[in-house]
């Protein structure tokens, strides 16, 4: 391998080229090399077993390779001593004999066998290998960077239809965090191995590594298939891919939601506990009266003292959401002739007249004001704030629902959903829901809203999690989830 960027060594084809190069040329490069160094003797007896080698410094190694000043470029990396893919490219098959295989690895059907070496100081690129490998370091030392594969997110793989699918996109030297800002933390989940002659070291397949070679350090590894590989049937792959594919996409929502679920947002939380601790202590009728009379100046008494059955925090709650659709929309009620002006929202026609502000593509509950509010209510109190909607200003939830409702609020909905349903007999779900949809002129039409957004929600993370695992970006928004 002759790479543009020595010492580093990039696995990506366009950062460095194959070149024929004689064995005993690169012997010659490392022999001269340790010439260079005023006879001193190479690490861990390299310039021993060089000489051992029965090359005799006459011969004219640089006539075998026309790069002359970039022997330095130059790394033997994965030179197969044997491989049972392609057995006619085993380079170095005369070395076989003279390499013992381990005895834990006897039973096991090695898929190849390499050597590895290098004359001058050496870097690898961050990669994984799609096989157990046992790496035997013969002379010198190298420092090896381990990642399991939970840290993938921060290593940026290349596109998974690329050449180099298993390298990382970050650049060991001088890395661009304003293209890679996960990668700040990459460190965090490494462990570090140093090796020396006589060292083996054992990276399980999928996990990433880097590797750090001193000048003359000499190695070979074995490589096997793991038993889960082996066991995995190919017509299940389409299976197992739409399973773990969904596994992730999961994962990354309850993430971006718990992520999202900050020291900000309990702030939120017990800010409102403080505003309804303060107006509990009030404990006047007027105020409560005047709190029903800023939900909706046109309800009438019975709706009232529905309301006034509340707990103040469920008041506050209702509160915050009727003014959220109120401060969005433009709502003209159409009396009909001889209708009293004050007639309920609940038997007003209303037309509605959407602001081009609102939030309805949040992927964040930091940046959408309904999700978060929905978000820091639990369940039982939430049921409680629906009904009231329900009953009292079912256009109010209606436009909530049909128009404000994100797609990071339609998932947060669905979950405290789930949670009433986990909470609650059968009946009593089947009451609760018949109210709640029952506001609807369409029920199908905000049933339609609500898995709309949760399916947008979905679709962002899965969009995610093909940058993360797969290094392809499809595109589409990059708020919230990223």
């Amino acid at each position: 391998m002759l790479s543009r960027s020595a010492p580093v060594f990039y696995g990506d084809l366009r950062s460095h080229e194959r070149v024929p190069l004689p064995f005993s040329a690169f012997i010659g490069f490392c022999k001269q090399r340790l010439q260079n160094t005023d006879g001193v003797c190479g690490p861990c007896g390299v310039n021993n077993e060089l000489e051992r080698n029965g090359m005799a410094e006459s011969e004219s190694y640089n006539e075998s390779f026309p790069y002359d000043d970039a022997h330095q470029q130059i790394y033997l990396a994965q030179v197969p001593i044997m491989n049972i893919e392609n057995e006619e490219h085993g380079q170095l098959e005369a070395l076989r004999d003279d390499i013992q295989t381990p005895i834990f690895l006897e039973e096991k059907v090695l898929s190849s066998i390499n050597l590895w070496m290098n004359n001058a100081e050496a870097r690898s690129s961050t990669h994984y290998d799609p096989h157990h490998n046992l790496l035997c370091l013969v002379a010198g030392c190298k420092r090896v960077v381990l990642w399991p594969p939970s840290a993938t997110p921060t290593l940026y793989p290349m596109a998974i239809y690329g050449e180099a699918s298993n390298h990382s996109s970050v650049a060991l030297e001088n890395p661009n965090f304003s293209i890679y800002p996960r990668a700040k933390c990459l460190m965090e989940y490494s462990q570090k191995v140093i090796l020396h002659a006589g060292d083996a070291l054992f990276i399980p397949e999928g996990w990433f590594h880097q590797v750090d070679s001193d000048e003359m350090t000499i190695a070979v590894n074995f490589w096997w298939r793991s038993n889960i590989m082996s066991s995995m049937l190919e017509h299940m792959d389409s299976y197992y891919l739409r399973r773990i594919l969904r596994r992730l996409t999961d994962r990354e929502m309850d993430e971006a939601l718990r992520k999202d679920s900050s020291p900000e947002m309990l702030k939120t939380k017990m800010n409102m506990c403080e505003l309804l601790d303060k107006r509990e202590g009030d404990n006047s009728t007027d105020n409560q009266n005047q709190t029903c009379e800023e939900l909706d100046l046109n309800g009438t008494q019975e709706q009232r003292n529905t309301l006034h059955e509340l707990e103040p925090f469920s008041i506050q709650a209702l509160h915050e959401l009727v003014s959220l659709v109120h401060d969005s929309v433009n709502v003209a009620d159409h009396v009909e002739p001889g209708q009293s002006t004050s007639t309920a929202d609940s038997t007003a026609s209303v037309k509605v007249e959407y602001k081009k502000t609102m939030t309805t593509d949040s992927f964040s509950l930091e940046d959408d004001p309904v999700a978060k509010i929905l978000w820091t209510l639990d369940s039982c109190t939430l049921q409680s704030v629906f009904l009231a909607m329900a009953r009292n200003f079912p256009r109010t939830l209606e436009a909530l629902i049909l128009h404000l409702l994100s797609p990071v609020g339609a998932e947060v909905l669905t979950r405290k959903f789930d949670e009433i349903d986990r909470r609650t007999t059968e009946d009593d779900r089947n009451k609760f829901y018949k109210v709640f949809y029952g506001a609807f002129d369409d029920q199908f039409a905000a049933m339609d809203a609500i898995l709309n957004g949760k399916e947008s929600f979905a679709l962002q993370a899965f969009r995610n999690v093909l940058d993360k695992f797969v290094g392809f970006d499809l595109g589409g928004p990059t708020r919230g989830l990223r």
